[in-house]
């Protein structure tokens, strides 16, 4: 057993000392490089270990900084270049966003597509809900179905400006990418996209990337037993990128089958080739990560990013945080079809903004258009069905230092819903909305 108890984190609350989120933090930094023996991981861990004992007087705990200059200094002198760096960009762009949430930052976000977000915010002007006190405002005249009718006619904008440059490009192409953070609406999205395009001939073969998953016993998990299935190193992007390669180019591959129960891929399972007119179309977080396509020409790839890039003004005049948006979405779909306690969600959603933020947001530029699913309406359909739960949260993780994130969100989320006047009726909402996807009722089948 170590000698060292507590560790002081940056916010200076003192934790437990937890090795196991040493080992956790190594091996997600070799998994980014393709490393997957967690032994190794476990070993470096004692090594740390070792070391920190050594060099921390008695009367002393250390820091989280201090931890991790030990962790690079261990990996460097056991020769694990690659997986040192992996673990320094990391942390390093974990400062970076510190700075930023800060606001220490010296320029605009990059990973914004502003043009766009121009186009959202005058559309929310026009129609008055640019902030939550004008929604409320139309709610109170009872324009709920009006304002449920004016968002989704801008949605289906968006879906049909999208078939129409994908169209446009049709001798080319032979993939098409749909891509987007965790519940921006991919699966509604897919359909509508997918039924458009067919309806102008083209002939559609799903790949379901899902199937590239490595076993579950290869994960990162955490101290808590959680697994991260958002990091797009849980996929064998290799395998993804050589049977892509090899179907555009007219061969035949068997896609694996990964079995959702057990945690295992059976490999060689589906045969499947191209015909002369068949497009791919690929649903997937990870969809625009560089190594999932590399080495399949631009020219081949339609690159759609999706995210509900709501432009409204919440409590104390700040803008609702998109990644609320989404949580809140994750929540009631992983309740209504997988099961899944909201509470595991919001434990969980640390993993998910942190790949995202690292692996997907910054290819927002890299795209070919952009499709905007944020939907003022659904924030007041919200309120009945989450609020008390994020009630509760703020209470309970208030004075939790190891539930500062879930605290921090569970607060922010808990202001934005008791600021929006609650809508319990959401019949007016038709079945093939992109929120159906979430709050079920849904005309598609998911």
């Amino acid at each position: 057993m170590s000698s060292i108890k507590y560790v002081i984190k940056r916010s200076g609350a003192m934790v437990p000392f937890n090795p196991e989120r040493i080992t956790n933090a190594i091996y997600r930094a070799a998994v980014a490089v393709g490393g997957r023996d967690r032994s190794i991981a476990e070993g470096l861990t004692r090594q740390v270990v070792a070391m920190l004992e050594a060099q921390t007087p008695a009367d002393q705990t250390p820091t989280v900084e201090q931890i991790q200059d030990v962790v690079e200094k261990v990996l460097i002198e056991n020769g694990h270049a690659r997986v040192a760096k992996a673990y320094i960009l990391y942390r390093d762009e974990r400062a970076r966003l510190r700075r930023e949430r800060a606001g220490k930052a010296s320029r605009p976000s990059e990973n914004i597509p502003w043009s766009k977000i121009w186009r959202v915010l005058d559309w929310s002007v026009e129609h008055g809900v640019h902030t939550v006190a004008g929604l409320n405002a139309r709610l109170a005249r009872g324009e709920f179905p009006d304002i449920v009718r004016e968002t989704d006619a801008a949605y289906n904008e968006d879906i049909e400006n999208a078939a129409e440059m994908i169209a446009a490009r049709r001798n080319d192409l032979k993939i098409v990418i749909i891509a987007g953070p965790s519940s921006s609406g991919k699966t509604t999205t897919t359909i509508k996209v997918g039924m458009r395009l067919k309806h102008i001939g083209f002939n559609l073969v799903t790949l379901n990337v899902d199937h590239y998953f490595f076993d579950l016993e290869l994960h990162p998990k955490d101290e808590f037993g959680d697994y991260d299935f958002e990091t797009p190193q849980a996929l064998d992007l290799q395998l993804i990128n050589e049977h892509l390669t090899r179907l555009i180019a007219g061969a035949e591959v068997r896609i694996p089958f990964y079995d959702m129960k057990t945690g295992r891929r059976h490999n060689d399972h589906t045969p499947m080739r191209l015909g002369a007119s068949d497009i791919i179309l690929i649903d997937s977080l990870h969809g625009l990560y560089p190594d999932m396509t590399r080495d399949v020409p631009d020219e081949c790839k339609f690159k759609l990013y999706l995210e509900p890039l709501l432009q409204m003004k919440g409590p104390g005049g700040k803008y609702v945080r998109w990644t609320d948006l989404r949580l809140m979405r994750r929540m009631l779909r992983d309740a209504a079809h997988r099961a899944y306690d909201p509470r595991r969600t919001l434990l969980h959603w640390h993993y998910v903004r942190s790949s995202e933020l690292r692996n997907i947001i910054p290819q927002v530029h890299a795209t070919d258009y952009i499709v905007n699913t944020g939907l003022p309406y659904e924030l007041p359909l919200y309120r009945p069905r989450l609020l008390d739960q994020f009630v509760q949260w703020e209470q309970e993780y208030a004075n939790d230092p190891l539930r500062e994130d879930a605290y921090t969100r569970a607060a922010r989320v808990r202001a934005l819903l008791a600021a929006v006047t609650p809508v319990e009726d959401d019949t007016p909402v038709p079945a093939d909305s992109v929120l159906r996807e979430f709050i079920g009722g849904s005309c598609y089948e998911y």
